[in-house]
């Protein structure tokens, strides 16, 4: 699955659209990443539980947006866009989407 911020895609031509295809991951960051966070934030520094919980989530946002794309029968993910998000009390919880225009390149 060719999967694309682009509309397009070089050397390949577009030959049907399968519409809009998404994915999501809701994931909860525990207490004890939250307090190391919050250690980080007053020492300076990344945090590498949070960075590595947000690309667990994008991960599983853009293979459920490729799994959508191929039950519709395309094979590429054209003009694809992630967003980041905050849900849940005090920012609790961390929302990842990923869409695109489910496509088939001949």
């Amino acid at each position: 699955m060719i999967v694309t911020t682009t509309n397009t895609v070089e050397g390949r031509r577009i030959v049907a659209y399968r519409g809009l295809v998404a994915g999501e991951a809701i994931l909860g960051a525990n207490v004890f990443k939250d307090l190391f966070a919050s250690i980080r934030d007053i020492v300076g520094g990344r945090s590498g539980a949070y960075e590595n919980e947000m690309r667990r989530a994008r991960s599983i946002a853009v293979d459920e947006m490729c799994a959508e794309a191929e039950s519709a029968g395309a094979n590429a993910v054209i003009g694809v866009d992630i967003d980041y998000e905050t849900v849940g009390d005090r920012g609790s919880m961390m929302m990842v989407t990923a869409c695109g225009t489910a496509v088939i390149l001949e």
